[in-house]
């Protein structure tokens, strides 16, 4: 029996993950889940799951989801400490990494640092610490496995037992597909119109607001071309993007021999959560298989970096190095978070993390707090230029 902590049990990766666990209860058990705000939804995962431990953001929400919880055997806390205890008792084997954001940075680490099975969907570990993430993995003999579609379809059509070394591999390229999002199409002179509304249909995934307009922006696979780079030792040359609008076939890896190896199945992250919470076996996710007679074509293209400059912002920062992913992800949640509310357009978000990134130098990521300074320093810096654009 698998004891199962939900970091970020609310949003979609966590309630995916809660699917999948429900239709195995021979198997798994879930220990702890935490929400930030959403204590509503909370308490109604509490009451199915009956977890022995729930954390929410503030001391206001616990009191609220304790009133909810009234009579059940759950102990409820708040802030980041218990997020970090949670995700490193001796009472857990599994950690879901799925809180978005910079928020999952320490309690992911804890669990790295605790030797857990850590299944990542927190890009922001990678993203922001990639060095020190990694190295805290090796040194406390925790088990890294990538809940992103597109990094799982990777790991699948990697050899087994890897070892972060595509030489050694014979890897000639990571190929990290994507769908192109909903504006693959869209005449680019008229992005600078399109709503948050818009910029949250994903033709694919349903996804959280905030991930679904990296998609828009492309920026979500520019973080993953930082990670992809963290999680298999791939240097930024050995990584390509390309657009694959049927987000059939999820990720590829191109071999010296000419071989390409490549992961499909429906656009569904079941599919890889299922796969990590029983690797190196195989259970039911719940998602269809995939008929591949009902697929005509597969299409491919290279991005158009005029349509998508926050993938070209993000290959910069990874040959940038040291801090400058940290810079990168904080300027990108400031201006993200201005565009849903409205304060400034589609197309200033690549513009606030441009200059961000131009006039804030960056550092060595020496420590988790000089990275957390940095990202700091960048969410100020994007802070006073969003202010200027709303006021110009």
């Amino acid at each position: 029996m698998q004891r199962i902590t939900i970091l970020g049990a609310t949003g979609s990766i966590g309630a995916s993950t809660l699917d999948v666990l429900a239709r195995h209860p021979d198997k798994y058990r879930v220990h702890a889940l935490s929400a930030h705000a959403r204590v509503e939804e909370l308490a109604a995962q509490c009451r199915q799951f009956r977890p022995q431990r729930a954390v929410v953001g503030t001391a206001e929400a616990a009191a609220r989801l304790r009133g909810l919880l009234a009579g059940l055997p759950v102990d409820v806390d708040h802030g980041e400490a218990a997020l970090c205890d949670i995700a490193s008792s001796a009472e857990t084997d599994t950690v879901m990494a799925a809180i978005v954001g910079a928020a999952g940075l320490a309690p992911t680490l804890a669990a790295a640092r605790a030797g857990k099975k850590v299944l990542l969907a927190n890009k922001e570990a990678l993203v922001m610490s990639g060095q020190l993430f990694m190295d805290a993995v090796r040194e406390h003999k925790a088990t890294l496995l990538p809940i992103d579609s597109e990094h799982n379809a990777i790991f699948q059509s990697l050899p087994a037992h890897y070892a972060r070394d595509p030489d050694a591999a014979g890897v000639a390229k990571i190929l990290l597909t994507a769908s192109g999002g909903p504006f693959l199409h869209r005449a680019v002179d008229t992005l600078g119109d399109v709503t948050p509304e818009e910029a949250c249909k994903h033709p694919n995934w349903s996804m959280g607001r905030k991930i679904s307009v990296d998609s828009a922006t492309m920026m979500n696979k520019g973080l993953e071309v930082i990670e992809a780079h963290w999680l298999f030792g791939a240097p930024p040359e050995r990584i390509e993007v390309l657009i694959h609008p049927q987000s059939v076939i999820h990720s590829m890896v191109s071999y010296t021999d000419g071989s390409v190896l490549a992961q499909l199945g429906n656009p569904d992250m079941r599919t890889p959560i299922a796969h990590a919470l029983a690797y190196p076996q195989r259970i039911a996710s719940g998602v269809a298989q995939l008929d591949l007679t009902q697929w005509a074509a597969l299409q491919f293209q290279h991005p158009d970096f005029d349509r998508f400059p926050c993938l070209a912002l993000a290959f910069d920062a990874l040959r940038a190095g040291g801090t400058a992913p940290a810079l990168l992800n904080a300027a990108n949640e400031v201006a993200v978070q201005a565009f849903l509310d409205r304060r400034i357009g589609f197309r200033d978000i690549d513009r606030v993390v441009r200059r961000v990134m131009d006039e804030n130098p960056c550092g060595a990521a020496s420590g988790i707090d000089a990275v957390l300074a940095q990202d700091a320093c960048a969410r100020d810096a994007a802070g006073r230029i969003v202010s200027g654009l709303q006021g110009a």
